[in-house]
């Protein structure tokens, strides 16, 4: 299969998937495709990776599009704990340091999507969106084709091995990614809610009196 001519626009449909439907694993189709292009000498690596990034940046573009259009709080991967802390760390970090982290997202498949769909609905600008995936494309499908040609070149003799062995490392430095992006950015971290200051009761003072009135001495009888 993986010598068909058939493979890079099926890679290229499991990239753009995963731009917005997380369980896709696109990653590993990289990988392996790649080992197996230094193992059998087939598919193409440079198609690959031509490929992957093509597909990746069409389906950030539909997650930007899904993002401006829908809720994406009602969705139904953001409403579990572990989505709703993605997607509050994406609106987070899109408001103080959009572009860095619209690349580093790439890396990360929940945060990616999170990401994205934040652009969509806070009004990202679309022409520096599109910039930004493209470059996070291009590197995120020369990773994931780097990742694979290491494996069939370090197991060239198994290439089922490469292949798993290829997924493996991949998803163990994007774990390493997603750890760090946690530590350094508090991924999940939500500010607490301001809550209204208490009322102050005010401080007890002499009575007002009516102007004209005076109030009657402390034993005397009030005039009629």
């Amino acid at each position: 299969m993986a010598g068909s001519p058939w493979a890079y626009p099926a890679l290229a449909l499991f990239a753009m998937i995963d731009g917005f439907f997380p369980p896709i694993p696109s990653e590993s189709v990289v990988i392996a495709l790649a080992s197996l292009s230094v193992a059998h000498g087939e598919p193409h690596l440079l198609l690959i990776g031509l490929a992957a990034a093509v597909g990746a940046w069409s389906g950030d573009q539909i997650a930007y599009v899904i993002g401006s259009k829908v809720d994406v709080h009602r969705l139904r991967f953001f409403r579990s704990e572990r989505g709703a802390k993605t997607l509050a760390w994406a609106e987070h970090a899109l408001a103080h340091r959009g572009s860095s982290f619209i690349l580093a997202a790439r890396y990360i498949p929940i945060g990616r999507v999170a990401v994205n769909m934040t652009a969509g609905a806070l009004g990202y600008p679309r022409r520096r969106f599109m910039g930004l995936t493209a470059l996070a494309g291009v590197t995120w499908a020369v990773y994931g084709t780097l990742i694979g040609v290491g494996a069939g070149v370090w197991l060239a003799d198994h290439p089922l091995i490469a292949v798993v062995a290829g997924v493996v490392v991949g998803t163990v430095v994007g774990l390493a990614i997603d750890w760090v992006l946690r530590r350094f950015t508090r991924i999940g971290h939500t500010p607490p809610s301001s809550a209204p200051a208490p009322a102050i009761a005010p401080i007890p003072g002499p009575p007002v009196v009516a102007a004209g009135a005076l109030p009657p001495e402390e034993g005397c009888a009030p005039l009629r």
